[in-house]
């Protein structure tokens, strides 16, 4: 064997892990192919985010198998530590790997490969890590976790007998504290933008996440070690860095008592200092870190840009509450005004959910006029997803999906809008583009790329920019999401 196939869903962190396993696995020799081809290996990683993520992994696992019926069919990732058991018992999958072993995913690749051709699958028993005890509260056949990490690894066969043997069809886990995963990614493939991850786990546990289940508690990458991996990237040609994680805004709250925000101003300070590093971005922030001290500080970051992922979900107080998010939508727009009172023209970003247990319409119309108020560069709607296990899943008061469209189309419809008005302000200004690849729009080539407030921005160019920085104008749209530029500046 020796090629080996990845797909991955999710979030960007997901995203750096994929890029990780495969750097694991590119330097153990395995030949890297395309999904969509015959390999001898594939690799799912998988998101639980919601039902449809859980349905989207297990249509990928089962295309896999259906590409090569002969082939090790490897799932990874979030849905596996959502639902060990029912994967453990689906046909298509062979190997099953936890958040935590994915770096290391070539010795497990090589440990299970030796055991299948020896014929010796079953005597090999080390497939998790933690205490267990009866349930006597539900009666699914699930794993129930508890509020730390954990390691999960091992075939289909491991883990569902070694499940009904110890512990019957429920189990709760007593999760064993991990560190955060070695390995950094030494290189990026499109050598503009990469990802580092800075920080996994959560412990807000808000009642509609299955996450902070999946992942665990807090834990953070260590200061040196991001400025390592950095130096890494930008050597190998890489002009923008974004530091990504489950939930960033708690960023070293495991090494000391200082509070994340001074750890998060220190490591962007220490960032700030690579040479050839030309603009760093945050992929997301909690609105209780920012203070207005804290916003001064970011103002001092010469390199960061004006983009900032600030979380909301509702901008009702009562919706807030049901939640358990910990602030409330007064709260929330005075973080955004301490943003804005440094940086003017910050694109300010956000999620939402509609149809949360119990909203009713006149609080989805509290959320649509905060919205309007804020005024978002853009907001990413999800319509509200049942996890079990998590507190809301439990409430009966549950809103019909038609209600759930409906909201979220007026949402969508309210943040179309206002992002064409964010753009509309860059245009006849000078901005400065970081150009990342050639498209064809209509039937011409275009360059292009992204201003620091992540706005795109096309060149009419045949030559490729890829990864110059340059000064243009934007003179109009090209389409609802692209403006059309003139050159003003050579490369910076």
């Amino acid at each position: 064997m020796n090629t080996i196939a990845f797909h991955n869903l999710g979030c960007k962190v997901n995203s750096y892990e994929l890029d990780l396993m495969q750097q694991d696995a590119q330097s153990k020799g395995w030949k890297i192919v395309q999904f969509d081809q015959k390999a001898d290996v594939y690799v799912i990683n998988t998101c639980s985010v919601t039902n449809i993520a859980d349905r989207k992994s297990r249509q990928m696992i089962h295309r896999a198998k259906t590409l090569n019926p002969a082939a090790v069919v490897v799932a990874a990732g979030c849905y596996v530590q959502a639902d060990a058991f029912a994967l453990a018992q689906d046909e298509s999958v062979d190997l099953l790997i936890g958040n935590n072993k994915k770096s290391v995913i070539s010795d497990l690749l090589d440990e299970f490969l030796a055991k299948k051709n020896a014929g010796t699958l079953s005597d090999y028993c080390a497939v998790l890590e933690g205490e267990y005890v009866e349930d006597s509260e539900n009666d699914e056949s699930r794993i129930i976790r508890g509020t730390e990490d954990y390691n999960l690894s091992g075939t289909k066969e491991q883990i569902s007998n070694y499940l009904i043997k110890t512990m019957g069809n429920t189990t709760i886990l007593d999760l064993k504290k991990v560190p955060f995963e070695e390995g950094n990614i030494s290189r990026c493939e499109s050598h503009t933008r990469a990802y580092i991850k800075i920080q996994d786990g959560c412990n807000r546990y808000c009642t509609y996440c299955i996450i902070p289940y999946t992942r665990g508690n807090v834990r953070s990458k260590p200061v040196n070690e991001v400025i390592k991996e950095a130096e890494m990237l930008v050597s190998s040609g890489v002009r923008e860095i974004v530091l990504t994680g489950i939930h960033v805004s708690s960023y070293g709250v495991d090494f000391s008592d200082l509070k994340p925000a001074d750890h998060l101003l220190a490591l962007l300070e220490r960032l700030n200092q690579i040479p050839n590093l030309k603009r760093i971005r945050m992929s997301s922030f909690e609105p209780g870190i920012i203070t207005e001290d804290f916003a001064r500080g970011l103002g001092r970051i010469s390199k960061l840009c004006p983009h900032f992922h600030l979380s909301l979900q509702s901008g009702c107080n009562e919706t807030l509450k049901r939640m358990n998010r910990h602030y409330t939508a007064e709260e929330y727009a005075e973080k955004v005004k301490l943003l804005r009172n440094v940086f003017p023209d910050a694109a300010i970003t956000t999620d939402v959910i509609v149809g949360f247990p119990e909203e009713t319409e006149k609080e989805f119309n509290t959320t649509l006029a905060f919205a309007k108020q804020i005024g978002f560069y853009e907001m990413h709607v999800f319509k509200y997803s049942r996890r079990k296990g998590t507190p809301a899943d439990r409430n009966p008061d549950q809103v019909p999906e038609q209600v759930k469209n409906t909201r979220s189309d007026t949402l969508l419809e309210l943040t179309a809008k206002q992002s064409k008005e964010f753009r509309e302000r860059w245009i006849g200004r000078e901005v400065e583009v970081l150009f990342e690849e050639t498209k064809t729009i209509g039937d011409k080539t275009y360059q292009v790329g992204h201003t620091k407030e992540y706005v795109m921005v096309a060149l009419f160019s045949a030559e490729p920019l890829d990864n110059r920085l340059m000064h243009v104008v934007p003179t109009g749209f090209l389409t609802d999401e692209v403006l059309l530029a003139k050159t003003v500046e050579s490369e910076l």
